[in-house]
């Protein structure tokens, strides 16, 4: 787990933009779901083709505060990456054959292969969970999944963000959520990065643009007092 948070230069910049740092002292558990992104071998695995260590740092965190999400009837949902293998590479192209290449292409695009994608061991889910697939960064983007809808039947307008890599496909979710007007709220603590500066840099874009910063221990309090209220 990171042990960095938003730099106190860049709080002070906030909060002389709106007066406050954070965007929401109130979370209203009805209308609030959790996503986890891409807590999924390929990325939580030692040795994975796109692990990310301190993936497996956020576990412990993670659980603790589904465990409390759900004592509040706040959905988890589970959102993990897959892409389809096809006859000409597959059904992202671009990134395979240029973000990656040689033979860790193939090993990414075996392990992303839908069929083979479960949340990672250790993470405790629920029965009342969702489990959904995207295939882009952002899983908010027209085609990549069926978040929005599924949101949107829900009747939820808060998304708490956490999972990885926080600015990779965290930041990427967060950003596409807020401009659909969606709040957003990155749990930092609940987030992991290649490294503590890409993951500081993802929590110091978003409270200065697209949402909210806060601990795992923030949100529940909030939804806590909200629920009692």
């Amino acid at each position: 787990m990171h042990e960095v948070t938003v730099r106190q230069e860049i709080a002070d910049r906030v909060v002389r933009r709106r007066g406050r740092y954070h965007l929401f002292d109130r979370l209203d558990p009805a209308r609030t779901a959790l996503v986890v992104i891409d807590m999924q071998g390929t990325f939580c695995a030692p040795g994975g083709p796109a692990e990310v260590a301190s993936s497996r740092g956020i576990v412990a965190p993670i659980n603790t505060l589904t465990r409390a999400l759900r004592a509040l009837e706040v959905p988890v949902i589970w959102v993990l990456h897959a892409n389809t293998r096809t006859a000409k590479g597959s059904d992202w192209e671009l990134f395979f054959d240029s973000i990656v290449a040689g033979e860790v292409r193939e090993r990414t695009i075996d392990s992303l292969a839908p069929q083979r994608q479960e949340v990672w061991s250790g993470l405790e889910v629920d029965d009342r969970d969702v489990v959904i697939r995207k295939n882009r960064y952002s899983a908010l983007i027209p085609g990549s999944s069926s978040l929005e809808r599924l949101l949107r039947s829900l009747g939820i307008d808060t998304l708490l963000i956490a999972g990885t890599k926080t600015n990779i496909c965290c930041e990427s979710t967060a950003r596409d959520a807020m401009m659909l007007d969606f709040k957003v709220v990155m749990v930092e603590d609940c987030c992991a990065a290649l490294s503590d500066d890409e993951h500081r840099s993802a929590l110091e874009n978003v409270i200065q643009q697209f949402g909210d910063v806060m601990t795992g221990a923030d949100v529940v309090e909030r939804l806590s007092r909200a629920a009692k209220s």
